[in-house]
This record gives structure tokens, C-alpha cells and sequence, in this order.
């Protein structure tokens, strides 16, 4: 009978104070956006310690993003006439700049806008500096601008002999205000994901209620009043509430923002759901499974949030260093001072020289060699399916010498499936259950006739298998469990059973032998055997054999061929038997396993690999494995969902795909090479600037006037910048570089993907 719900447009309140707690926590990491429900229910308010810090650290990211935007659009106007009035730029370009009463103090009046405003960013960021008792880039930005502008107005007011040079201020703190914006857009972008995950729930759902008087009836209520049970309604082109599973209808939802996955899923009955996703053009009835902050979506964004505040091993290099560079800067300033005064006395070269010195030492360049790859870096994980919890682990990830994979879950899809199925030899052929002879297409749709009714994990293989192969499924009747040995029914008049080696004990019936040897040669990888017989007044006849087993993924066959292509070693874990697990290494070609490995004892196998020298990245999919990725240099987990999120994983990889292990190490290795390059042109630069600087080869006739200093530093932020902006340009989605066209396949006997 068809449905005629009627729709209700008010909130349901019945649920328990527990339940919209829950409910409110949905959108716990969400941006401000109108909402006509968001005063009435403050669903998108931050629950907790951690989501109060994590907001107040994004809102001062925000505030300093648009300073530094702001700052820098109005330094750069004023740049600009700063610039036409320079006397250097007059006389080297040969023009004359227009003037007009007061005009001479264009320089100094703009110059002293752009110091005190456009600068003051970094005034203020070198005292918080020196309050700690912690020196690094803001003092060194400081030195260099105050450096510059007294100079320039001691020049100006004749306090000095020589040339202001405003225009090299103006230059100056434009290009670091442009850096440091650009350096808090980079970090943006990966917050920005953060943000398009959020907005990706919707702010109602429509709940499915059963009156009284039995009548259902659709309402249509905040998402934060969903509770675990609830059934909702999705509609055609509608965006999923909350994670569940369908009950109803069947469709094909856009997981592509959750999972990266570009095509459509095929969803039905028993289908999970993603809590954002999209559903396409079929209507579907879900049960709500899970809410607020545990759902995959809520998990993917603490996962994004805590690699946001992490750090690497390389950003605390740069730190270091510049702390260093604060420190040696004003030792050779100091140097140059006390050389030239003794050489020449404290006359305007001198103080030149270390003007000069402290310009050449801003530390812009060295500031934005980690921190744009790291954003760069972390935004293109996310958008390839990759969270960075730790950025650590990623940095890490380039020195792997050892994968090892969880077997079940990971390298396998953690449920049994049909991987071969062989019948009795017959001369006649044939496709019906009538006759001597049956095909496999027959015998697969006799037992999944047989076994449509029972809820056991083979029955459900059987069956799926045939769905999966477009067999036609009789029907059947009479269905009766057999305890200990398997299930009977009836299908197109004649009975049949299917069980295992024990149904065939019980009641004495001999296999064939093609039927026999193919059961052995299943048994030894460790398969699960079941067998399809036919039951007659004269006794039983098996008509064939099926072979169930948790099948390999088919994108594990390429992983394990691209990591070794990449010359990464491939090593397998997991609690199986020897038979299963020597299968499944044969399958994939690993040649280091290790198998019937209890939880508790998989970092022991880890520690061992790490003390042959190893560097091992761990692979697991839930809490389980929490230890073996905790002890592992590299912790991986695959898939987001709550267990993985409190497990111990660097890495998290949303997908259920053992490639993205390759994408990790080839964009650290990739992120590690632009850090090396950025760090060694920023260093390089100052090792070699500094001491010229300071008038080293001015013996030689080799003097850096302080306008070159100044044009240098600018120089050298801006191809660190630009350099740091090609890595951009990594295709994380196509990895044929590393395949081998020689990689080992699934058998041909698997059933179609």
C-alpha cells in the first residue's frame, strides 16, 4: 500500500535531555552561518575544552589573516607614491616626479603611515617575543623596519649624510605583509575544507513518525534533535542527516566530499549512509546510527582540526634557526659597528654598514620556508582523502622502509565473500536445476535460493554473489534450518541443502573427485568450503562446491606493486590462521607475514622490524590496532570513523583504499624536497648576504649598499614564496609512475567487482 505521509513543519521535543545534547554537538566545529534554528537550539556551539581552544585559535587565525590582507592592500597603495618620489628610482630611471608645495615630505609622511601601520603587526610580534624571553622572525622583521625608518628620517632631517631610503621600507613591509598573508591564506585553505565539510549537513531533516492512530507522518525537525533509532527520509537530491543505514528504497549517493570518491555509490537496504553525502535520484528511508559529534563527518573534522595545531620536526628547525639568525645578526651588526668605527670612526658609513647588515638579516624568507609547503601540503591531503592528524607523521613518512599491513579490513574487505565455485562433472550441460547436469550459474542461484531466508554470514556471501553476477534467483520454500550442519528447502519442486564437511559426514555422502581436490586445494589457503546437495529418497548427491574466503581488495594488488616499485618493503599482520594468511601474501606477493597474531601482540611484531633498523608504517582499520600504530614510526589508519579517531594513527585515510598509502610517502617525499630547497635558498642566502652586509669584501671593492640589501631580502621571500606554491602542482589522483604492468591480479575466478 502506498505511503501518503503527511508533513509536519514543527519540532518533535520528546527526546531526553542526553539525546539533544548529542544532537547539538553535530556541528560542533561549524562556520557561522544563518540559521533559523541556530538561537533556538545552538547546535553549532563548540562542546568541550578542546573545541573552545580549537575556536579561539581559529578565530585569531581569522583576525590575522584579515590583518595581514588588510595591512598589506593599504601599504601597498601607499607604496606606490613612496616609490615615484624616491630620488634613487628619480635618478635611475631618469624622470622627475611632479611637485607641488610639501611635496619633498611625500616620502616621509607615507613612510611613517607605512611603518607605524602596516608595521606594526610586527613590532608588536617581536615584543611578545622578547617578553619570552624568545627572540626569532618578528624581532628580526622589527630590527630591519625600525632599522630602516630611523635611518631614513636621520637622513631626512639631516641627522646623517646619505640617501633615505623610504621606498626600501615601503618595499620592505609590503612583501612581508604580502608573505605573512599569504602564509595565513595557505593555512586557511586547509581550514576552509574544514569549513566545506561542516556546511556539508543539512540544517533540518525530515523524521519519519507513527501516530496513534498508526497513520505515519513526515516532520521536519533540526538535525540536532535526530537521536540513534530515528527513521528519516531522504529525499531525491537531499543531503544525508546523520550516519545511518537504509531500510528502505534504493538510489546512488555522492560520497565524493566525504570519501573522495568520484563515482556515485549504489545504496539499498542495508546500505550505511555518510551524514552530508547527496543523495541522487532515488528516494531512501534511513536509520539513524549514529549523531553530532560521532559521526564520520564530526570525526574527519577533529581529525582536520588536530592537524592544524600540530607542528613538524622541520617548522621547529626554521624556529630554531631563526633564533640563531637573531642572535648572529646582531652580533655581526655589533661587529661591523665596533670594526668600521675603529677603522674609519662612527661617521655614515659605518652606520651604513650595520643598517644594512640588520636589513639584509630579515628572516622573512626563512619564516615561510616551512609553514606555506606544510598548508600547501595539508590542503592536498585533504582534498585526495588523506587527514594529517600529525604533521609529524607525515613529515616522517618519506623515510619508510617497511609497510606493514593489517590483513583483515585493510588488505581485505573484512567480510566473506564467494572467491570460487566449482560443480560436478557431468557430460550432459544444462543451466536448470532440473536434469543431471548443472552449470555455476545454476548452482549459484539453487544454493542462494536455498540460503535467501537465513541471516548467516555464508548465506548472506551466497546470496550477494549472485546478485553480483545478475544470476536469477528462484524462489524457494520450506526453509529449515539443519543445526550444525546447514539449511534445507525446497526450489522448483526438488530439495536441497548446503553445509559444510559436517552435513556431508552426518549423512555419508562421498564428494566427487573434481569436487575433492578443488575442496583440498581450498582448504590449504584456508577458505571456507560449503557445498550445494541435492536431497533424493536414495540419498545425497553434492553438485558443487563454493569457496568463501575475506577477499582481497582489488586495489591492494596495486598498493603492494607501487610500494615496491618505489622500493618500500611489504609486510603483512594479522590474527588468521598460517593457511589464510600464506594465501593472501602469495595473492598480493608479500613475502614477510605474520600470522595468528593476538591484538595485544602486533607492537611486539612492529618492534622487532623497528630493531633490525627498519623505519615501519603501520596500516590498520580500528582500535584494535591502536598499539601496533602507536609503536610504528608512521601510524596509518584507514577509515575515518569514531574507533579510528581515538586510535593512535598519525595519518588517517577516509577511504578504504590501500593506495593512498603510496599517495602518503610520495607527498611527503615531495613536501620534504621543497621544505630542503626553501630552507637551504633562506639560510644560504643569509650566510652569504650577512658578512657582505657587514662590509667583508669592501677591501675588494665589493660594497652592498643598503637599498640592494633590502631589494635582496624582498627577493629572496618572494621566490621562496613562489617556490613553495609549485608543489601545488602534484597529481595525487594518477600514481602510473609507479605501477608495474607485470603486478599480480585477482585470480579470474573472483567474482566481478
Amino acid at each position: 500500500m502506498p505511503r501518503t505521509p503527511t508533513v509536519s513543519t514543527h519540532a518533535h521535543h520528546g527526546h531526553s535531555m542526553q539525546e539533544e545534547h548529542a544532537g547539538h554537538a553535530a556541528h560542533h566545529a561549524e562556520v557561522e552561518r544563518p540559521s533559523p534554528h541556530r538561537h533556538e537550539t545552538g547546535a553549532h556551539a563548540p562542546h568541550g575544552p578542546h573545541a573552545h581552544a580549537h575556536g579561539a585559535q581559529a578565530e585569531h587565525a581569522g583576525h590575522s589573516e584579515e590583518a595581514f590582507r588588510r595591512r598589506f592592500w593599504v601599504s601597498l597603495v601607499l607604496t606606490i607614491p613612496v616609490l615615484v618620489y624616491s630620488d634613487l628610482l628619480q635618478n635611475l630611471l631618469g624622470y622627475t616626479a611632479p611637485q607641488f608645495p610639501g611635496s619633498q615630505y611625500v616620502s616621509v609622511v607615507l613612510g611613517s603611515i607605512i611603518f607605524w601601520y602596516g608595521g606594526w603587526v610586527f613590532l608588536k610580534g617581536a615584543v611578545d617575543e622578547l617578553r619570552a624571553a624568545l627572540p626569532g622572525m618578528m624581532t628580526l622583521v622589527s630590527l630591519a623596519i625600525t632599522t630602516a625608518y630611523l635611518y631614513s628620517l636621520a637622513t631626512t632631517f639631516g641627522l646623517l649624510e646619505g640617501m633615505p631610503f623610504y621606498w626600501e621600507l615601503a618595499t620592505l613591509v609590503t612583501i612581508m605583509l604580502l608573505g605573512h598573508w599569504m602564509e595565513m591564506r595557505a593555512v586557511g585553505s586547509a581550514r576552509s575544507a574544514l569549513n566545506e565539510l561542516a556546511r556539508l549537513l543539512p540544517d533540518t531533516a525530515e523524521r519519519v513518525v507513527r501516530g496513534a492512530d498508526g497513520e505515519e507522518r513526515i516532520e521536519r525537525v533540526p538535525v540536532s534533535e535526530l537521536a540513534v533509532g530515528d527513521l528519516v527520509l531522504v529525499r531525491p537530491g537531499a543531503r544525508v542527516p546523520a550516519d545511518g543505514m537504509v531500510e528502505e528504497g534504493d538510489s546512488q549517493v555522492d560520497e565524493s566530499m566525504v570519501t573522495g570518491e568520484s563515482r556515485p555509490v549504489d545504496k539499498g537496504p542495508g546500505s550505511e549512509v555518510i551524514a552530508g553525502t547527496v543523495n541522487g535520484s532515488g528516494s531512501l528511508r534511513v536509520r539513524i546510527t549514529r549523531t553530532g559529534e560521532h559521526t564520520m563527518l564530526a570525526g574527519i573534522m577533529r581529525l582536520v582540526q588536530e592537524a592544524q595545531t600540530s607542528r613538524t620536526r622541520t617548522q621547529a628547525l626554521a624556529d630554531r634557526a631563526a633564533r640563531w639568525l637573531t642572535l648572529v645578526a646582531v652580533g655581526v651588526a655589533l661587529l661591523a659597528l665596533v670594526a668600521w668605527a675603529l677603522a674609519r670612526g662612527l661617521d655614515d658609513y659605518t652606520v651604513e654598514r650595520v643598517v644594512t647588515t640588520l636589513v639584509v638579516a630579515c628572516p622573512h624568507a626563512l619564516g615561510l620556508a616551512i609553514p606555506l609547503v606544510v598548508a600547501i601540503s595539508t590542503t592536498l591531503s585533504a582534498r585526495s582523502g588523506i587527514l594529517v592528524r600529525d604533521r609529524l607523521a607525515l613529515e616522517k613518512a618519506r623515510e619508510v622502509s617497511v609497510v606493514v599491513f593489517d590483513k583483515t579490513g585493510t588488505l581485505t574487505e573484512g567480510r566473506q565473500r564467494l572467491v570460487e565455485l566449482a560443480v560436478e562433472e557431468h557430460t550432459g550441460q544444462g543451466s536448470s536445476a532440473h536434469g543431471d547436469a548443472m552449470d555455476e550459474a545454476g548452482a549459484l542461484a539453487v544454493a542462494a535460493a536455498v540460503e535467501g531466508d537465513s541471516e548467516h554470514i555464508i548465506a548472506r556471501a551466497i546470496v550477494q554473489a549472485a546478485q553480483e553476477r545478475g544470476v536469477h534467483i528462484p524462489s524457494a520454500s520450506d526453509f529449515q534450518a539443519l543445526p550444525g550442519r546447514g539449511v534445507q528447502a525446497t526450489v522448483e519442486g526438488r530439495t536441497f541443502r548446503v553445509g559444510g564437511p559436517r552435513l556431508l559426514e552426518q549423512e555419508g555422502i562421498a564428494l566427487p573427485q573434481g569436487l575433492e581436490q578443488a575442496a583440498r586445494r581450498w582448504g590449504e589457503r584456508g577458505h571456507t568450503v560449503v557445498y550445494l546437495v541435492e536431497h533424493t529418497p536414495e540419498g545425497g548427491r553434492v553438485l558443487a562446491a563454493f569457496a568463501l574466503a575475506d577477499a582481497i581488495r582489488p586495489e591492494s594488488y596495486e598498493a603492494v606493486s607501487m610500494l615496491k616499485n618505489m622500493g618500500v618493503q611489504v609486510a603483512m599482520l594479522t590474527g588468521d590462521s598460517e593457511d589464510v594468511a600464506r594465501w593472501v601474501a602469495q595473492e598480493l606477493g608479500i613475502e614477510q607475514y605474520f600470522a595468528q597474531v593476538l591484538p595485544e601482540h602486533k607492537n611486539a611484531r612492529i618492534r622487532e622490524l623497528q630493531q633490525k633498523g627498519e623505519r615501519v608504517a603501520m596500516v590498520g582499520d580500528g582500535v584494535n590496532d591502536a598499539p601496533a600504530l602507536a609503536q610504528a614510526d608512521v601510524g596509518i589508519a584507514i577509515g575515518a570513523g569514531t574507533d579510528v579517531a581515538r586510535a593512535s594513527a598519525g595519518i588517517v585515510l577516509v577511504r578504504n583504499d590501500p593506495r593512498d598509502v603510496v599517495r602518503v610517502i610520495v607527498l611527503s617525499r615531495s613536501s620534504y624536497r621543497k621544505m630542503v630547497q626553501n630552507l637551504a635558498w633562506a639560510v644560504g642566502y643569509n650566510v652569504i648576504a650577512l658578512p657582505v652586509a657587514a662590509g667583508v669584501l669592501a677591501p675588494l671593492g665589493i660594497v652592498m649598499p643598503a637599498a640592494v640589501g633590502a631589494l635582496l631580502m624582498s627577493l629572496s621571500t618572494i621566490i621562496v614564496a613562489v617556490n613553495a606554491q609549485t608543489l601545488r602542482g602534484l597529481d595525487l589522483s594518477g600514481l602510473s609512475a609507479y605501477a608495474s604492468a607485470s603486478q599480480p591480479r585477482p585470480a579470474a575466478s573472483a567474482p566481478s567487482r
